[in-house]
């Protein structure tokens, strides 16, 4: 069997144990909040930087790994193992994925680089599955070419607490906010082939979360829900309210709370809520 190097970016919100125990090779996501930068996981943690986006929501920002560090990454890969799975986030929210095929291909390092068309708990299950594939004995081939399947299978909304950080990155006018404040509109968004895009408009929260609690429904009737990632932007107690009130509907059902990746989260803003599951 091939010697598989596992790749993937800090948008994969794994667990640093899980990380550590399987040897997953993570790059970490540069945050900058008051114009300060942070290696993601790194210098902070996730919950860190919610804590910050919550006083200086303004101008926050996020960008990708340093080119470099792809480089040396598969120039230290390329001597230990004989092939590389890289699965990263959506490629229309940042370069990462572009950037490892360039660094693999430079070099020279069999590397399969896959577009997760996502990011958050729905990458990390991929890696998850792609590891149990693994230690069942599947051959590389097989991994890649049922891993090439997991980003159409995937599903991911978001329900952002309020409209300003939306403004603030340019994802709504000025107007647009101005209305949905006063018209008490909530935003559904939801990952759609890779971009983030409005899936429904909703008057008040209580309704915009019985949306997103039918969503959950309607996938676990039809078979294609088991587990479910719930996730916050600083929201840790409304999750797990979530995950209480789903545990207590469905008996059967995972349900994992975990900080939403602020790749997305530092769009969105502070308390900002999502659930995500890959399908089965």
């Amino acid at each position: 069997m091939k010697k598989i190097a596992w790749i993937t970016d800090s948008t994969c919100g794994l667990s640093q144990e899980f990380i550590d125990k399987h040897k997953i090779h993570v790059l970490p996501m540069i945050v900058n909040i008051n114009n300060i930068s942070y290696r993601e996981d790194i210098d902070i943690t996730k919950d860190e930087v919610y804590t910050l986006l919550k006083k200086h929501g303004e101008g926050a920002k996020t960008s990708q790994p340093p080119y470099g560090e792809f480089v040396q990454l598969y120039e230290e890969l390329k001597e230990n193992y004989d092939v590389g799975i890289a699965i990263h986030a959506s490629s229309q929210l940042t370069g990462t994925y572009q950037s490892s095929i360039s660094a693999s291909e430079m070099q020279g390092f069999n590397v399969e680089v896959i577009d997760s068309k996502i990011g958050s708990y729905a990458l990390g299950k991929m890696i998850e599955k792609g590891l149990e594939m693994e230690s069942n004995g599947k051959s590389f081939e097989d991994i890649v070419a049922k891993l090439k399947q997991y980003p159409d299978q995937t599903e991911m909304y978001l329900l952002p607490q309020s409209l300003e950080q939306l403004k603030r990155s340019g994802r709504v006018s000025t107007t647009q906010t101005v209305f949905a404040n006063l018209l008490n509109i909530n935003l559904i968004l939801k990952f759609e082939n890779g971009k983030v895009i409005v899936d429904d408009k909703i008057r008040s929260k209580k309704k915009a979360i019985r949306h997103l609690f039918q969503k959950i429904e309607d996938a676990y009737k039809n078979g294609d829900l088991k587990e479910l990632g719930v996730m916050h932007a600083g929201a840790l107690e409304q999750a797990q309210q979530w995950q209480r009130d789903l545990k207590e509907i469905y008996q059967n059902l995972k349900v994992k709370v975990e900080p939403l990746v602020p790749v997305a989260g530092v769009h969105t803003g502070y308390g900002t809520m999502a659930i995500s599951w890959l399908k089965e």
